[in-house]
């Protein structure tokens, strides 16, 4: 049995729930939007990384590559940190991995295993802060998924009490930080890259300012499913 962490969008954050189970694993994988070397090299103290690179990782990350083929203790992995951007030719893969959406996820499409560990690193947008653990059976050729939550109690008792004020103050910051953007001429994909985003909740944003004229910020909060994204 060979345990391997799985985590993705950490954003420059390290949380000592997420270096706690890495360090009871034989390796780490890292499914992109780390933001921080400092972050990288803390990982590879606790075991191998293997990792690649994201949307928001800058000229520090040009040397990881944006996709990973690699085997494990006898199962093949490809690992890419938006899901879009996945090969066609994976028709040897037993897991993929990827990130970018800030959200868990585990399907399965035949025998592959689709694993999207969600982000462990600063909490975002209401959603929660997880990580995956996977356990391989190398001699069954059999694995098995935990999901992790990596939220500390002090985290969660800080964001019971703010709850929506945070909510809303950050979304506030990231909305008029999208009219500006928009205002300078800039696209959705380069809106979602500089501010961290899923394409999705970009345009959702850029779609409800282009449409009513005039709209404020506050406009625009009113007519976003927030407690959704």
């Amino acid at each position: 049995m060979h345990r391997i962490a799985v985590i993705s969008d950490t954003h420059g954050r390290l949380r000592e729930e997420v270096s706690g189970q890495a360090g009871t694993c034989e390796a780490i994988l890292h499914a992109g939007d780390i933001d921080s070397m400092e972050v990288a090299q803390a990982l590879k103290k606790i075991a191998p990384l293997y990792v690649v690179r994201g949307n928001t990782d800058g000229e520090w990350a040009a040397d990881i590559p944006e996709e990973l083929y690699f085997k494990l203790y006898g199962f093949n992995f490809y690992m890419v940190h938006n899901k879009k951007h996945i090969k066609a030719d994976i028709s040897r893969t037993d897991i993929i991995i990827y990130g970018h959406s800030h959200k868990y996820k585990e399907e399965y499409t035949g025998n592959v295993l689709y694993l999207n560990p969600g982000s462990c690193g600063p909490g975002r947008f209401r959603l929660a802060a997880t990580m995956a653990v996977i356990t391989l059976d190398e001699e069954a050729h059999k694995f098995y998924v935990e999901k992790k939550d990596c939220l500390h109690m002090q985290d969660t008792a800080i964001a019971a009490e703010e709850g929506e004020r945070t909510l809303h103050k950050d979304m506030y910051s990231l909305v008029r930080k999208i009219i500006k953007d928009m205002d300078m001429g800039k696209g959705i994909p380069e809106i979602a890259r500089k501010n961290g985003i899923p394409e999705e909740l970009a345009e959702k944003i850029c779609r409800i300012y282009s449409t009513h004229n005039g709209i404020d910020v506050d406009g625009i909060l009113n007519r976003l499913d927030i407690w959704n994204l």
